[in-house]
Order: C-alpha cells, then sequence, then structure tokens
C-alpha cells in the first residue's frame, strides 16, 4: 500500500513548512489552514446572524420589560418606566437601518442617570434588566476611575468590560448597555481654586463626555494599564446606550432650599404644605445635580433623569417576601437542601423591616439583619437529621439579633 504524503491537503505545504500538521483519515490540514477556516465560518454565521457574533435582538414592548422587572424588583415605578422606555427607544434606533434611505431623521440616543438613596434598586435594576435584553450589557464602578497618568482607572476601561462582556465582539460592542454606578462619587469637590487636583472628580467627568456623547475611541482589550504592548480596539460609542445611577447623599438638603425658596409671597403656605418632604428626591432637576457637582456639560449629555424611591416599611416587606430571588426565598432553598422546611412567621418579618428602617440602609440592610438573626440556625441545622422544619418565631429574631453587636448600632 501506497504511504500517503504527509502534506497539507489543502494548501500543500509539507510538513516541514508548518508549525501543526492534523492528520485525518486519508487528508491532513495545516495550522494556518484551520485559522482560515475558522475565519470564514465566523463570518458566515455572522451574515446569516446564527452565531454569537450577531443575534437577532428581542425586541420587547416597555410593558413586557416592565412586566419581568416587576418580578424581581418591588415599587419603583418610575424609574421602571424610564429605563424601558429608553431600552426600547434603544432597540429601535439599531433597527433604523431598515426604514428607507430619503427618511433623513436620525434617532439620537438618550442616556439616563438615576438618582437614589442607598439600598433603593438602581444596581439591582440594572442587574435584572441585563437579564431580559439580549445585548450585551455591563456594569461599571465609577469610583475607580481616574484621569489618564495617574493610579486608577482610565474611562477607556469601562469599554473594555462592555467589549468582554461582548466576547470581544466589536460590532456586538457598539450596540450594547453600560450602567455606571455610583457616579456621585465623581462631582467635583469644590467650587473654588485648588492647588491640588482633583483627578477622581471633575477630569473624570470630563473624560466621561465623550463616551456619552458618541466618539471612536480606542480602547485597551485586556483593560488597564498593566499591559502598553497590547493592540488598541477601536469602538463606536454612538450606538451604546449609558444608565448613570448614584445616591447623590445631601442632594435632598439642597432640593429643599430650592423648593422653599421658589415658595415665596401669598402662596407660599400652600405650596409649602403641598411638598412631599419625606421624599424631596421626586423634585430632583439638572439645577441641583449642578449644585451638588456635576458639570453642565455632562448633566447635557444625561437628559432622561428619573429618581427611585425611598423605601418604606410596606415596600421592604414586599421585598423580604415577593420577588422571584427574595431573601426569605433565598433562605428555604439554602435550608430545603438539607431537607429542612423553614418559615418566617410574619411577627419576624415586622421585627426584621422595623430594624433595617432604623439602620436606614435600605433593601440592603435587610440581609444583615437576617444574616445576623439565621446563623446559629444555619451552623446547628446541617448536622442535626432529626429536624425537618423551622419556625422563625419574633421572639427567636429578637433573641438571636440582640445577643450580637449590631443591635447596640444606632442609625446615624
Amino acid at each position: 500500500m501506497e504511504r500517503i504524503k504527509e502534506k497539507c491537503s489543502f494548501c500543500g505545504r509539507s510538513k516541514k513548512e508548518t508549525a501543526i500538521l492534523i492528520a485525518g483519515l486519508d487528508a491532513f490540514i495545516c495550522d494556518m489552514c484551520v485559522t482560515q477556516a475558522n475565519q470564514i465560518v465566523s463570518e458566515e454565521l455572522a451574515e446569516r446572524g446564527t452565531g454569537s457574533a450577531k443575534q437577532e435582538l428581542n425586541l420587547l414592548k416597555p410593558i413586557e420589560i416592565k412586566t419581568h422587572l416587576d418580578e424581581y424588583v418591588i415599587g419603583q415605578d418610575e424609574a421602571k418606566k424610564v429605563l424601558c422606555v429608553a431600552v426600547y427607544n434603544h432597540y429601535k434606533r439599531l433597527s433604523q437601518k431598515s426604514f428607507k434611505k430619503e427618511d433623513d431623521t436620525e434617532i439620537e440616543k438618550s442616556n439616563i442617570i438615576l438618582v437614589g438613596e442607598t439600598g433603593t434598586g438602581k444596581t439591582l435594576l440594572a442587574k435584572t434588566i441585563s437579564k431580559i435584553l439580549n445585548v450585551p450589557f455591563c456594569i461599571a464602578d465609577a469610583t475607580v476611575l481616574t484621569e489618564a497618568g495617574y493610579v486608577g482607572e482610565d474611562v477607556e476601561s469601562i469599554l473594555a468590560r462592555l467589549l468582554q462582556a461582548a466576547d470581544y465582539n466589536v460590532e456586538a460592542a457598539q450596540r450594547g448597555i453600560v450602567f455606571i454606578d455610583e457616579v456621585d462619587k465623581i462631582a467635583r469637590k469644590s467650587d473654588n481654586p485648588s492647588i491640588t487636583r482633583d483627578v477622581s472628580g471633575e477630569g473624570v467627568q470630563q473624560g466621561l463626555l465623550k463616551l456619552l456623547e458618541g466618539a471612536t475611541v480606542n480602547v485597551p482589550p485586556q483593560g488597564g494599564r498593566k499591559h502598553p504592548e497590547q493592540k488598541m480596539v477601536s469602538i463606536d460609542t454612538r450606538n451604546i446606550l449609558f444608565i448613570c445611577g448614584g445616591a447623590f447623599d445631601g442632594i435632598d438638603k439642597k432640593i429643599a432650599r430650592r423648593m422653599q425658596s421658589q415658595t415665596m409671597g401669598y402662596t407660599a403656605s400652600k405650596d409649602l404644605d403641598a411638598i412631599d418632604k419625606d421624599n424631596y428626591l421626586k423634585y430632583i432637576s439638572p439645577v441641583d445635580l449642578k449644585s451638588f457637582g456635576l458639570i453642565p456639560e455632562l448633566i447635557g449629555r444625561l437628559p432622561v433623569l428619573s429618581h427611585l424611591d425611598p423605601l418604606d416599611a410596606e415596600a421592604l416587606k414586599r421585598i423580604l417576601s415577593e420577588p422571584k430571588n427574595s431573601l426569605i426565598k433565598q433562605y428555604q432553598k439554602l435550608f430545603l437542601m438539607d431537607s429542612v422546611n423553614l418559615k418566617f412567621e410574619d411577627a419576624a418579618i415586622d421585627f426584621i423591616v422595623e430594624k433595617a428602617i432604623e439602620f436606614k440602609l435600605g433593601a440592603r440592610g435587610l440581609r444583615s439583619i437576617c444574616e445576623a438573626i439565621m446563623t446559629d440556625l444555619m451552623f446547628d441545622i446541617p448536622s442535626d437529621k432529626d429536624i425537618k422544619a423551622v419556625s422563625v418565631s419574633l421572639e427567636f429574631a429578637k433573641s438571636k439579633f440582640d445577643k450580637l453587636k449590631l443591635s447596640q448600632l444606632k442609625a446615624a
């Protein structure tokens, strides 16, 4: 039997001319042909829309998106509506290529800024909406950003995270959504000139301008400055929707001063009575963001402004039990994995909510209090095979909570 010559059946290169020669039943293929074939397959799948590079957009209506959000996030209807409309319009912007070329009307994106106290659900809304969307999505933290040349991350690192979320597919990343958290931490520290540079404040805001407005930015795909030799990737940000969120601690006092300064004259007392003094955030305006420390150029690039309401006792109680991933359901699932049925009495739930309001930590405070109450149970139950059901009563919750230092904390 004649021996088959060891050369690539596609390009004809011999084994010596290739790095790797892969053998088949009666043929060979070299590493260079494999790479080229892989590229051809990827491009073909992208054109057909069947590969990961190009997925068909799942165009949900705003009401449908809100229905999905309601399963995970309690309340905050105003913020939900703003987010749903923005996402829906973002989808439509991406599909406007299908319109007639004679139509010169170009839909511009409307970036969003969400203002709300800590623990009211800003980040949770962003994370939940990312599960619904069929576009690349990432969450970036503004607190680590600094001006170029200083210790910290450049603003371009935000796009590097989006690129990673898109599996390094530039086309997919250019139609993604970015949530920038803690945007209030980059507020200008003071209106007075200073001898020190505000490298994590106003400088970062100015660096964000080109991203929000829409520009072609060179992005280091591996992120950061640790790999100066890496090849930069150009990303066009015109079709990237930016959602910013922040607690803006203390902005309610600025809103209160502005509201009271406007209520002058004979109708002042009526106007003051009409103001909801428990929730000044509902009256927030771009003027308040400017007085807090955001530069006008940044505010202008975030035209949609919405707020999240503070959580009252009723909302916190619903958050504990109603959502699909509620805390109580999480604990019940943990105990069920040890074949134990867990139940919380209503009085115990009311106690947890009462302490969460006292600490003023919003929904995040619920987990801290639950962990303080449940730690001993979670330590003992897995080793006791005789226990098949556990009920958390008010007396048990109080005894476990009072035993810990957490009970000695006072709300600031």
